[in-house]
């Protein structure tokens, strides 16, 4: 229904997207803690399991049969789906570990420096230049890192296994880019995961129990909607990214961070000592200083745009106007 509207209405509808995509991932730990007594490893297995049910359940609603089924033609589509879900599962499996053993801030801390990890993956894996802004924004994010061990005595190891999975799952993403539809990506992920998730709960049910069921109706019902809890966000996204600039959603990502960290300090009573804010404070400037390359970046691709559709106009070749003054 939204593709009648203009752009400047799909722009608006695109962010309304996004923002509640970003709103409802800064909601999660809250979701999660309210799931005890069920243990990381259950409550992944969960999530993983429901939301293919979700997505199985999804697919011929919006007739996307063929759209699978053209992808399961292609098999190196279909093993980089397997690639891109064995990180999933990691970030997930990290992400519940932190939230269920008293780090949310720790983890807000890794989705903080997950687009700095970003630029960082493309100048190591995609052989990308980096401008010295985003080196500065590298800099600095080491500066914090070095703050908070140092200061606070620990490394951060879950908020760096929260940023470089999700990183490298972007990247896989990224590779795979639009040959494979998001449904169908997200069905695969899901699908190569369920083995592992039956066994997780094979393993859980042997030894501590399932609480399946077995700690009241409310809690089952909390469970059940595990894979929903997954999907939705998801697909909001998805349906953001299509209508809305990046700079857009590079700046709306930090949304869910800063809900993470307002709970973890606030709702949930986790420790936040002069070390940590400094460290945090370091981590907020770079990405200040990563933005504000983003704008200026774009802001340049778009002058450069208007002077060769000016020059087009004319008559004359883009190629040979004078050099700007900005280079």
């Amino acid at each position: 229904m939204t593709d009648n509207l203009d752009e400047a209405s799909q722009r608006l509808v695109g962010a309304a997207y996004a923002v509640g995509a970003y709103v409802l991932w800064g909601f999660l730990p809250l979701y999660f803690v309210l799931l005890e007594p069920t243990g990381p490893w259950e409550v992944v297995a969960w999530r993983v399991l429901l939301s293919l049910v979700f997505y199985v359940i999804a697919i011929p609603i919006v007739g996307g049969w063929p759209r699978l089924r053209a992808v399961l033609r292609q098999r190196r589509l279909v093993l980089w789906t397997g690639v891109a879900g064995v990180l999933i599962y990691l970030n997930w499996q990290i992400f519940l570990i932190a939230t269920l053993t008293g780090h949310v801030i720790e983890m807000s801390l890794g989705y903080f420096i997950n687009p700095i990890v970003t630029v960082l993956l493309g100048v190591t894996v995609l052989r990308e230049h980096l401008s010295r802004l985003q080196w500065v924004a590298i800099g600095l994010a080491a500066v914090a890192a070095v703050v908070i061990v140092v200061g606070y005595g620990s490394f951060p190891w879950l908020a760096l296994g929260v940023a470089f999975s999700f990183g490298f799952y972007g990247l896989v993403k990224k590779h795979i880019g639009p040959s494979v539809d998001v449904l169908s990506g997200l069905t695969l992920e899901s699908l190569w995961l369920a083995p592992l998730a039956t066994g997780l709960l094979i393993v859980v049910g042997a030894t501590s129990g399932l609480t399946m069921g077995s700690a009241g109706a409310g809690h089952a019902t909390l469970l059940a909607l595990a894979g929903v809890v997954t999907a939705a966000p998801l697909m909001l996204f998805a349906a953001g990214a299509r209508r809305v600039p990046l700079t857009v959603l590079g700046i709306a990502q930090f949304i869910t961070p800063i809900m993470q960290l307002i709970i973890g300090v606030w709702v949930l009573g986790e420790p936040m000592p002069i070390e940590r804010w400094i460290g945090f404070a370091v981590v907020w400037l770079a990405l200040i200083v990563l933005t504000a390359d983003s704008l200026m970046g774009r802001n340049r691709l778009r002058r450069g745009t208007v002077e060769n559709s000016t020059w087009s106009d004319r008559g004359e070749d883009p190629a040979q106007r004078p050099a700007s003054r900005d280079t």
